[in-house]
């Protein structure tokens, strides 16, 4: 009987069977081994059947992404989402770590332990498309990865306080729909930062709730109210670990490559994990509430998809695709199913978000705050970038209203996103698991390129459910470059950095580097060994 692999010093799994010492060399996918799961015609598909699966750990990789993320929540100390009033730092020797020069290289050391952890995300993608490493590898490297930026500041944004606020509103007899942490006293309102500080609270009753209990628990203790907020999301990622596998076999894909892409993501272990949003639970519920509905659990699909959009509305919009894989399943004729289906799902919808409204104690005024993210205007959003442009030029001629390029450029973005999302949905009439998720997938990176407003984390929508799509090497490789790029298009203290070019430029020329890295191993030729190859 054969022993598993181990681990080389090249951090390939080590065959130990007699006769079979000799270390796997590392290579790109195009030349993956037997076992490969890199498809044909370049597309990142499905093992060979009777392959045996991959059970290797790539230690110095995930060492490589532990150094990373526990070198991002050290930096964190001075350059992120710190308090205000900090009780860690606070009367000690380090507060210089705060303020100036100590402050910028709090800020060097975040953005190399990012980069590390990029570094390592690529090395480890390498691996699992060429077939060394398999789930439990991953699943590893999820865990090690995930642990230090849970334990440490928020990471590239403050939204964490203002959860914190819009929870203790409602327990001071406060509507958070109608006001902003601002008409609270105390920590939580004076960490807020400040262009939340009068925001109603845009999120749905459910998320209230989540808040409400988490600062009934931790109080005014804000350390404890961010770890604690962070135990109630990563409720999120767990379901992603367990959902993306399961999706990948209905949808073609592969369920380790569908593990790396989404949950090792650093773009969700940073932003996501590290922040923390709330998005993160109402991924997990979108991705796992569809994948019930494929199979079949139709009305506990809807059921959990309702509560993510009860957390965020923005989940509302997978629900009319999966109306059609319903539809599918049921008897008569197409245009009787397809009625029995949505009939059915709304009123699942409406009984649900009913509920979730009646524990809460909360009314319908968070529709209203949704246009809140709109006060943001950054060229991360196609359609604003897109009216900043238009305005720059025409200035050249004569002197135009800034407001009038941005709101039509945005209006105009709007009904594009809406045109798609038709188009899609009608596409999906088929009720094909695999086709209807596509298109689903399709219309959630609209919106994150589309809406009046796009933050980093909003990408994580469309890889959650085209995460177990075969995609193609091309796509992998833009996913790579996207992902590294939205890291760090803000500071670690949240402000947007996407006016400093320079800081864009280096972003997106190391960017480049990971995406080429992902198919070169070292496209640089620092290694010796790589140099050895290309002779």
């Amino acid at each position: 009987m054969s022993s598993p692999p181990i681990t080389g010093p090249g951090d390939e799994p080590v065959p130990s069977e007699p006769g079979a010492s000799t270390r796997v060399a590392e290579r790109p996918a195009e030349h993956a081994p037997s076992g490969s799961v890199t498809g044909a015609g370049g597309a990142v598909g499905s093992p060979k059947p009777g392959t045996v699966p991959a059970t290797g750990i790539p230690v110095r990789t995930i060492l490589l992404g532990v150094i990373g993320a526990c070198l991002a929540a050290l930096g964190a100390l001075g350059a992120g989402g710190t308090l205000v009033r900090d009780p860690i730092l606070s009367g000690t020797s380090l507060t210089w770590i705060r303020f100036g020069h100590g402050k910028n290289l709090a800020e060097l050391v975040v953005y190399l332990g990012v980069g590390l952890l990029v570094w390592a995300w690529v090395r480890l993608g390498r691996h699992v498309r060429a077939g060394r490493v398999g789930r439990g590898g991953v699943l590893l490297a999820i865990t090690a990865w995930a642990v230090p930026v849970m334990l440490g500041p928020p990471l590239f944004t403050r939204d964490v306080y203002s959860y914190l606020g819009q929870g203790l509103l409602p327990l001071e007899g406060l509507d958070t729909y109608a006001l902003g942490p601002a008409a609270l006293d105390g920590p939580i309102s004076e960490n807020v930062a400040w262009v939340w500080q009068t925001t109603p609270a845009p999120y749905g009753p459910l998320f209230i709730l989540i808040a409400k209990y988490v600062v009934a628990v931790s109080g005014h203790n804000m350390i404890a109210g961010v770890l604690l907020m962070r135990l109630a999301l990563i409720g999120g990622l767990v379901m992603l670990c367990w959902v993306l596998p399961k999706l990948a076999e209905r949808m073609g894909g592969n369920g380790t490559i569908a593990l790396w892409i989404c949950a090792a993501n650093p773009l969700v272990l940073v932003h996501l994990v590290g922040g923390p949003h709330n998005d993160l639970l109402m991924v997990g519920l979108l991705a796992l509430g569809s994948l019930m509905v494929m199979r079949g659990k139709h009305v506990l699909g809807i059921v959990l998809v309702t509560l993510g959009a009860a957390i965020k509305i923005q989940a509302v919009v997978v629900l009319p695709f999966l109306v059609w894989i319903w539809a599918k399943r049921l008897p008569g004729s197409e245009k009787a199913r397809f009625l029995r289906a949505a009939g059915s799902g709304m009123v699942v919808f409406f009984a649900v978000f009913a509920a979730c409204q009646l524990v809460a104690g909360v009314n319908l005024g968070w529709i209203p705050a949704l246009s809140a993210n709109s006060v943001v205007i950054n060229w991360t959003s196609l359609p604003t970038g897109l009216g900043q442009t238009l305005h720059g030029f025409a200035s050249w001629f004569f002197s135009p209203s800034y407001d009038l390029f941005i709101n039509t450029a945005r209006m105009l973005g709007m009904a594009l996103l809406g045109y798609i999302a038709v188009r899609q949905w009608w596409k999906a009439r088929d009720g094909e698991d695999r086709n209807v998720m596509r298109r689903a997938s399709l219309v959630l990176l609209g919106m994150s390129l589309l809406l009046q407003t796009t933050f980093p984390w909003y990408f994580s929508l469309a890889l959650a459910l085209a995460a177990g799509i075969a995609l193609s090497e091309w796509a992998t490789t833009v996913i790579v470059f996207g992902s590294s790029f939205l890291i760090a298009v803000s500071y670690p203290d949240g402000d947007a950095a996407t006016y400093n070019f320079l800081h864009v430029a280096v972003m997106t020329l190391l960017s480049l580097l990971a995406a080429v890295s992902l198919l070169r191993p070292d496209p640089l030729r620092f290694s010796r060994r790589h140099k050895g190859a290309h002779l």
